[in-house]
């Protein structure tokens, strides 16, 4: 998982730009309006919006543009109607993708990634074809220069997650999707702030994906994650250093 976990970090840095930046509160705002449309608009009782409003604040996303996606999603004030879907396909070197959308018209959606995979070397693949290759997880990361690790492992292990590890500039904490909220506040409640909290994709085992097919899948899902309709994009790949670094300085 270490190349997609440093595609992570350049994704970070990616966000700083303005134009990233308003992109990534439309999407930001598509699944609080989805939580809240699904669980209410209160986050108290509410624990998939209150994740959403958390990476929402945690991404400088301002108040006012929270509490009106929460009022779309709850109807007290006119929006669009989404749905969620999935898509699973393969990239460049066979890689693994499974995309989580939010999308007004599942039929056009559909039809730009598949052409996107398509311009790539890449196809869409049927319901289940990558599925199978991920376990669904919860996974929160703190800060690896705030917090010591020690501290840091003790009051994950303590909250009830599975599993903590050292990854590049954080910790990655790890835990199953009925603990997920549950090990999450715990952390809070102990003063540990969360740089990001999310249900995810995590691979069973990885493949390389190596020279210009490795270039070229970081090129495309570089692409993928731009697309309006996508919320978050999953793979199992790992790439050589040369190619992160080329997408790194691009």
């Amino acid at each position: 998982m270490a190349g997609h976990n440093k595609w992570s970090k350049i994704k970070r840095q990616k966000k700083k730009n303005d134009r990233e930046k308003g992109r990534l509160f439309a999407k930001l705002g598509r699944e609080i309006a989805v939580a809240a449309r699904e669980g209410g608009g209160d986050p108290e009782f509410n624990p998939r919006l209150r994740t959403a409003i958390e990476s929402a604040q945690a991404e400088n996303m301002p108040n006012d543009n929270i509490e009106r996606a929460i009022l779309r999603g709850t109807g007290d004030l006119p929006g669009v109607d989404y749905e969620e879907v999935t898509y699973e396909g393969y990239g460049p070197g066979g890689a693994a993708l499974f995309m989580e959308c939010v999308t007004d018209n599942a039929n056009r959606t559909v039809q730009e990634l598949r052409h996107l995979l398509e311009t790539y070397d890449g196809n869409l693949g049927r319901d289940g074809s990558v599925a199978w290759m991920f376990d669904r997880v919860g996974e929160a990361w703190l800060d690896g220069e705030r917090y010591d690790e020690d501290i840091a492992l003790e009051a994950a292990l303590e909250a009830g997650a599975d599993d903590m590890r050292r990854e590049d500039d954080g910790f990655r904490i790890l835990t199953s999707t009925e603990n997920f909220h549950d090990v999450c506040e715990a952390l809070r409640d102990r003063g540990l702030e969360l740089r990001e909290a999310q249900l995810a994709m995590v691979p069973k085992s990885t493949m390389k994906v190596e020279g210009r097919q490795g270039e070229r899948l970081l090129e495309l899902l570089s692409e993928i994650e731009d697309h309006d309709d996508v919320q978050k994009v999953w793979s199992n790949f790992e790439v050589d250093e040369k190619a992160l670094q080329a997408m790194e300085s691009s």
